[in-house]
């Protein structure tokens, strides 16, 4: 399987959410984005986002860091959006069913390295990175094998 790479700047928290919302309208049950990026690189505020523009009408969105899984009912379908930074075994992604969210909703999930060998093969990795020269401006790679990520990939390149 290829992996292929697309690389953006993002200079300022709103072209970060103008991103969440493009991809947001491409997305289908089934659809991983997998969020990795030190703490405070923005992967909270592309989810946030993502999901308010998802949203009929949009209300809060918090954090899932305690909660583990914050679910959504969007007229997509079912969004799960997992924060894993606090997973101490792969056992409790089993206990929160996330395993066969993957097949069936929409998921959001940060600090993905936790998946260890449960990471799903058609996701779409998305890395923030902090730029040590600009506050605000964010360094994105995207990283997939999945074909289906391809003609998404072109129109947010364009």
């Amino acid at each position: 399987m290829t992996t292929h790479t697309a690389a953006c700047t993002l200079n300022s928290p709103e072209d970060t959410a103008r991103l969440a919302a493009q991809i947001a309208g491409a997305l289908r049950p089934g659809d991983c984005l997998l969020l990795e990026g030190v703490i405070g690189a923005g992967k909270t505020h592309f989810a946030r986002h993502l999901i308010q523009s998802l949203m009929e009408e949009p209300e809060d969105v918090p954090s899932p860091t305690f909660t583990l899984v914050q679910t959504y009912d969007v007229p997509a379908g079912e969004l799960w959006h997992t924060d894993l930074y606090r997973l101490s075994s792969l056992d409790e992604l089993e206990e929160l069913g996330l395993t066969e969210a993957f097949e069936s909703a929409i998921c959001l999930v940060e600090w993905p390295d936790r998946l260890a060998e449960l990471t799903p093969a058609h996701a779409l990795h998305l890395t923030l990175a902090l730029d040590p020269e600009h506050e605000d401006r964010r360094h994105l790679t995207l990283r997939w094998s999945d074909e289906k990520w391809q003609p998404l990939m072109e129109r947010i390149s364009a």
